[in-house]
């Protein structure tokens, strides 16, 4: 028979082994946004109750009580506020044009699966009636889904958001090193900072017809468009970020490179970057948020393809689930930044150790 104080040991040594795996898990709820998770999984594991039901109530009830306070404003002033499209559609009207959207996706994505099944039984009976040379490649043209328009605005930002950094944390480590680089690029910052999208888009629209004269190309002038005009609102965020973290970084480390007389690679990769990492990020996320507001406007403007211009598209339809539409992309294009200032945030926490949120 096993003595009771020794399986009271055990048991205490289980749960404290519990603990420190919910404790390790904590940093990847809070970097997904989730960590009311936390006191739930140690109320659960036999935590005290009282120690947590605070931490609950701020960061799961306190949020729930307000989503639900807002979509009740919503469902009662909705339908007051008459537009050119007809009322506001509440809640109800806009979740019932997400299975709508939904439905729409199936149904092309089966049309194109008929077309390549078809195209493929043709192409077989040619090759077994010796009819090889009448064999032909074709790609389906149908209508965009929903979820590829999504799709084609992530690919959008991310292309441009890839291109901005490249561009912007060179540029900003030299301003960090460098006072007087940092002055002879203050002017051209400040200027072209404050530059809306809408008035880079025809600049750049016109850059790129012009040089991008061939449609053999890996990537379409529509993409380009809106990816250098991401581009070039995006980069300053990340830009003045890293400079200001490069310039800010401990004297005593500067000196210590110094001494060792180390070349100029190698103090930026072991001395400079390490300590500059959590500014760099924090104008990464916040390039990233540009980026994705600024695609939105271009996509709209240039009609390139993406949720801008499915908003603008629904806008000129003028039916009376076109505003119902609209506010179902305005909701996924708030969601999807949310999603995407949470994914810098994960890959920060990775790589620094004073990540914010």
């Amino acid at each position: 028979m096993t003595d009771p104080d020794t399986l009271a040991v055990e048991k205490e040594a289980r749960r404290e082994r519990l603990f420190t795996r919910i404790n390790k898990a904590d940093g990847t709820f809070r970097v997904l946004g989730l960590s009311w998770i936390t006191p739930l999984l140690k109320i659960m594991a036999g935590d005290r109750p009282g120690a947590h039901l605070k931490d609950i109530w701020r960061m799961l009830a306190v949020p729930l009580i307000a989503i639900l306070c807002f979509l009740a404003l919503w469902a009662t002033l909705a339908p007051r506020v008459q537009t050119s499209l007809g009322a506001i559609p509440g809640p109800q009207q806009v979740w019932e044009q997400v299975g709508v959207l939904h439905s729409d996706a199936q149904r092309e994505w089966a049309r194109e699966a008929q077309f390549y099944e078809r195209l493929e039984a043709r192409n077989e009976a040619l090759r077994e009636a010796g009819q090889a040379d009448r064999i032909r490649e074709r790609t389906y043209t149908g209508a965009p889904t929903y979820y590829s328009q999504i799709w084609t605005s992530l690919q959008t930002v991310f292309f441009g958001f890839l291109i901005a950094t490249a561009v912007a944390v060179p540029i900003g480590i030299a301003c960090g090193l460098s006072a007087s680089f940092n002055a002879a690029m203050n002017p051209i910052i400040q200027i072209f900072k404050p530059v809306s999208p809408l008035a880079w888009l025809p600049i750049v629209t016109m850059v790129v017809s012009a040089l991008y004269t061939t449609q053999d190309g890996w990537f379409e002038k529509a993409f380009l468009t809106s990816a250098i005009t991401v581009t070039l609102c995006s980069l300053w965020p990340t830009l003045i970020n890293t400079a200001l973290g490069v310039a800010s970084i401990d004297k005593d480390l500067v000196n210590v490179g110094r001494v060792l007389k180390l070349d100029t690679k190698t103090r930026i990769l072991k001395l400079v970057l390490p300590s500059a990492l959590p500014l760099i990020f924090t104008g990464l996320r916040l390039s990233l948020g540009v980026g994705w507001m600024v695609l939105i406007a271009a996509e709209m403007l240039a009609q390139n393809p993406g949720l801008g211009k499915f908003v603008w598209d629904e806008f000129q339809n003028g039916s009376s689930d076109s505003l119902a539409r609209i506010m179902v992309a305005v909701l996924t294009i708030g969601i999807i930044g949310y999603l995407l200032d949470r994914l810098m945030y994960a890959i920060q926490s990775m790589f620094t150790f004073s990540a914010t949120r």
